[in-house]
């Protein structure tokens, strides 16, 4: 699998990070097999966090293993710094590490959530101190919803972050405000080196009042054909790694086609922009 250097951070991430949101709500078995099948295709990077059930637990024996081999990144979306502090402890001891590459604000999409975070007493205090104690080298800060790139741009004018983590995909790059303000973040990114992860690859759609078939909160992408050219989209732009989807169906396809695929050319890419109007962004609703 193709590896992209993460920014300042200067590791080679696999494009491709297990997320691990799809193993949080399933056994040990189903983990183990989902955490194997990601190594055994190349995958180097690990996002996690205390929100995604008991996904750090699950990780607890195989940290002993791989810790070694992996870019590990854990969040907190507790947002004082006291409760925050506190959740970053309990990570480490879930995890069964004594460190993170990477820590980060963990669903910091809108301006509100960025002015709780930054103010005396926020969260963003634990991420410094947690630096300062040697238990993380890197700091980030993750983000849904339409509102992600502006926020961030706001977020690295207030800070300077490491990483940023936010929702990528040809349907929301489809809606000019969006992709405007994305471009306008990249632009700022590639100024100061700061690593790109994306999430929602391959969000389709929100579920509405339709039965729920896969894990995941948003209807994703299941057919391997849309799946190929949803992942090529997102490595034709200048991003480092997209965070699996959060279902354990649906990451060995999205493992193959970001071990097979090349980045889309601009004629194919527009031809697959074209198709987005079939639809529908699961963040529709959510701007500030």
């Amino acid at each position: 699998m193709e590896k992209r250097r993460l920014g300042r951070t200067g590791h080679m991430s696999s494009v491709v990070a297990f997320g691990a949101a799809g193993i949080g709500r399933v056994d040990q078995a189903t983990a183990d097999t989902a955490i194997q099948t990601a190594i055994d295709y190349g995958v180097n990077h690990i996002d996690v966090a205390p929100s995604y059930g008991e996904a750090e637990l699950r990780f607890h024996d195989w940290m002993p293993k791989i810790r070694d081999q992996m870019f590990l990144g854990c969040k907190t979306n507790i947002r004082d710094a006291e409760g925050s502090w506190a959740e970053c402890n309990r990570s480490l001891e879930r995890l069964n590490t004594d460190r993170f590459d990477l820590y980060q604000l963990h669903s910091v999409g809108k301006l509100d959530a960025l002015d709780e975070v930054t103010k005396k007493g926020g969260a963003l205090e634990t991420l410094v101190k947690a630096k300062e104690q040697g238990l993380t080298k890197w700091l980030g800060i993750t983000g849904h919803t339409h509102d992600a790139p502006s926020t961030h741009l706001e977020a690295l004018r207030r800070f300077d972050f490491d990483t940023v983590m936010l929702p990528l995909n040809f349907v929301l790059w489809s809606i000019p405000r969006y992709r405007r303000d994305f471009e306008a973040l990249l632009e700022e990114c590639q100024r100061r080196d700061v690593g790109i992860h994306v999430i929602k690859t391959l969000a389709k759609a929100p579920w509405g009042e339709r039965e729920k078939t896969y894990a995941c909160w948003y209807e994703p992408f299941d057919d391997q054909g849309t799946i190929d050219q949803s992942v090529a989209f997102n490595l034709s732009l200048p991003i480092t790694t997209m965070c699996s989807t959060g279902d354990t169906v649906i990451l060995p396809k999205m493992l193959v086609a970001a071990a097979k695929v090349e980045p889309l050319q601009p004629p194919a890419r527009e031809a697959l922009l074209a198709t987005a109007n079939r639809y529908e962004s699961p963040f529709v609703g959510r701007w500030a």
